[in-house]
């Protein structure tokens, strides 16, 4: 039986977010085309497919029609320069349904310097920055693409990042920090109540 054969057709898209533990971290491993070679059982138990489901697909087999475009063209040029990058990205399950997270990578290099495997770590992103901040910026962007092309939307990234005088990444996590902030009012915390800022970059 062919599984890849199966899996060909993207879901039907349902509106509404998977039900899943956001305390837990999602995990994989790709190839340095992005092909996936590990999934842990979080992974699989969010998007839904099976191990046997995943292994040798894109990991693209998630990506969202909602994503645009131009938030992985920046994020696979900063990986394959060897960069570190973090993007929020709203990622499609087996079921149809949705689910947002933030990653963050490490690029594995074999002896001659070449890019061999990319590690992604995955958590889940607090409601309020998705809603007052992200969909609204994805959504224009998302448009812009459609009526005339990524170039376009590239460019209406920069010119929104550069209003700010950040780079995608400082934007991103000065979101979740402050949202952070806001949420945890008392200055005295266990090691249990650490944010979530503190507990996905810590390693």
């Amino acid at each position: 039986m062919n599984f890849q054969n199966q899996i060909v057709n993207k879901p039907v898209l349902v509106d509404k977010e998977v039900t899943w533990d956001k305390t837990k971290v999602i995990m994989s491993k790709t190839d340095a085309f992005g092909t996936i070679e590990y999934a842990n059982e979080v992974f699989v138990d969010v998007c839904g497919y099976e191990d046997y489901e995943l292994m040798g697909q894109p990991h693209s087999i998630i990506r969202h029609p909602d994503m645009p475009k131009v938030i992985f063209k920046v994020l696979w040029e900063k990986l394959k320069n060897g960069e570190n990058f973090h993007a929020i990205v709203k990622n499609l399950a087996k079921s149809g349904r949705y689910y947002w997270v933030i990653t963050d990578f490490e690029i594995s290099k074999n002896e001659a310097g070449e890019i061999v495997n990319y590690f992604a770590r995955r958590r889940a992103v607090p409601q309020e920055v998705i809603t007052n901040h992200i969909e609204p910026l994805y959504k224009k962007l998302w448009q812009i693409e459609a009526a005339s092309g990524m170039e376009y939307s590239e460019k209406y990234l920069t010119g929104f990042l550069e209003e700010k005088n950040k780079t995608y990444v400082q934007y991103i996590l000065e979101l979740i920090y402050n949202q952070e902030k806001m949420e945890n009012h008392s200055n005295q915390k266990t090691e249990e109540e650490k944010s979530f800022f503190s507990r996905f970059f810590s390693r």
